[in-house]
């Protein structure tokens, strides 16, 4: 079951009414929620539920055996034991079914390439839907409860649906046990405010996805199957990609935040406009916040972070990024992604002392003009990122960047209408963009006086009607 489609607005609408007449029997509402997270989680694949199912009582168990009365002495090793069981059964359960093909694939080939006749059998894993996402919520759970940040969850009904709650369960965003499970323990307060901002993220996900995203992967799906694109196809493909992922994977977590927010539940903004970031720290606070903050808090600082001097800050910048890349997706492809972002985050930091001294301008027309300048700058970029994350191997990403030794001016002219997709999708997507920057207001259309917002709602719809891809695409992270 995908956000695009009926048979969730269908199953939704069910579940809204359940939550409304329940909304002061916080247990019946919450064993309500539980089922039906699970049962939108079983469409795709009912034999996982078990695995996730598994997945919770392991982290709830742990949770609470650490909260458990010990002398001071025995606290710490017990708990220490504890969490490493919680993170071997988290991890390995992660490193099980994403990663053990591609460690086998690997090893055979590093093997036969030293002249060593390797025979490793890998077998046909199916990859949970999801698995990432929620593996990575249970991991902070049980870390902040050994670090104190939180007290172990005293119902394992609430606990399971911390876990499964079904509009952030196959892509996020990767919430905290600080800010979501307290919700679960009080009752439903369903506001206009709520309902009105509710549908506003779910239309402009469902906007995103299904016109701009869904659009755009046509562009892609074709440029990305050529053998040999010269550097006009190249280019379009990153310029198209960029516009699929960003729309798809937002479109995703703005319809998650609406959905919960209809149910009286807040979830964490995931994206706040990354691609007018001015530099590698800029993009990485505003890309997929929830999962960079994530890997700040439970691997940059644990590793020491800055602490320990400029080298050793660059060595766990490199390390972060690169095991960044492999939470993606179990290829090559991803750690070169990952080492990209990496080498020009670490780069910048390296550069930022010059960059601050020397091109720094004071008058305020040339300030905005450098800044105009950077956030160009970094998109094109930044936009490399997209043709390693998408390329099928390092031979394709090979292929890709030997395309920009070939410029054809025929080619460009054949491309027009995947030109005009990508170009009509590129503005609509900057000046909305824009107008949330400049104001500082993510529901700024929600403050336009009434006759431009009915202009801009009629024409939402035209499009929306005309362009629009029904057909129910999945989205690109239900594989990560």
């Amino acid at each position: 079951m995908v956000f695009n489609s009926l048979h969730f607005f269908a199953f939704f609408a069910l579940v809204w009414t359940g939550v409304l007449l329940l909304r002061t029997r916080i247990a019946a509402r919450n064993l309500l929620l539980l089922a039906a997270s699970y049962y939108f989680y079983g469409w795709w694949d009912w034999r996982f539920l078990g695995l996730l199912i598994f997945s919770t009582v392991v982290d709830y168990i742990c949770g609470r055996l650490m909260g458990a009365k010990a002398p001071d002495a025995e606290r710490g090793r017990r708990d220490r034991i504890i969490l490493a069981l919680s993170m071997v059964v988290s991890l390995g359960l992660l490193g099980f079914f994403k990663y053990y093909g591609f460690f086998v694939d690997s090893a055979v080939a590093a093997l036969t390439r030293l002249g060593f006749q390797a025979h490793l059998s890998s077998l046909k894993i199916i990859l949970p839907v999801g698995i990432s996402f929620y593996t990575f919520q249970t991991m902070s759970y049980t870390i902040d409860v050994y670090r104190g940040h939180v007290p172990p969850a005293r119902s394992l009904l609430n606990f399971a649906l911390f876990v499964a709650f079904f509009p952030q369960l196959v892509a996020g965003p990767i919430e905290r046990a600080t800010a979501l499970l307290p919700q679960f323990s009080r009752p439903t307060i369903i506001t206009w405010p709520g309902l009105s901002s509710g549908t506003y993220l779910i239309c402009s996900g469902l906007f995103k996805k299904v016109v701009l995203a869904d659009n755009a992967a046509t562009v892609v799906q074709w440029m990305f199957s050529q053998n040999n694109p010269n550097g006009w196809e190249v280019i379009l493909g990153a310029y198209a990609f960029t516009l699929q992922v960003y729309c798809d994977f937002s479109g995703y977590s703005d319809i998650a935040r609406g959905t919960a927010r209809w149910m009286g539940f807040e979830l964490m903004k995931n994206f706040n406009q990354p691609y007018l970031a001015t530099n590698p720290a800029d993009f990485w606070a505003r890309w997929h916040i929830s999962l960079s903050t994530w890997l700040r808090d439970y691997l940059f600082i644990p590793l020491g972070g800055t602490r320990k001097g400029p080298l050793r800050s660059y060595v766990n910048i490199m390390i972060v990024l690169v095991l960044a890349g492999l939470w993606h997706g179990a290829a090559w492809t991803y750690v070169v992604w990952g080492s990209f972002h990496g080498i020009i985050l670490c780069a910048h930091r390296a550069i930022r002392p010059w960059l601050e001294k020397y091109l720094n301008p004071q008058q305020p027309f040339a300030r905005r003009a450098w800044h105009v300048c950077r956030v160009l700058i970094f998109f094109h970029i930044a936009a490399v990122g997209p043709l390693l994350f998408r390329s099928q191997n390092l031979q394709h990403v090979g292929e890709m960047f030997a395309g920009f030794g070939r410029w054809p001016v025929r080619e460009l002219l054949k491309n027009t209408n995947s030109l005009a997709i990508v170009a009509g999708g590129l503005l609509v997507l900057l000046a909305v963009q824009l107008a949330k920057e400049l104001s500082n207001d993510a529901y700024i259309l929600l403050r336009l006086p009434i006759p431009a917002r009915a202009i801009l709602y009629a024409a939402g719809i035209l499009v929306f009607l005309a362009f629009g891809d029904f057909y129910g695409e999945p989205f690109i992270y239900f594989q990560f």
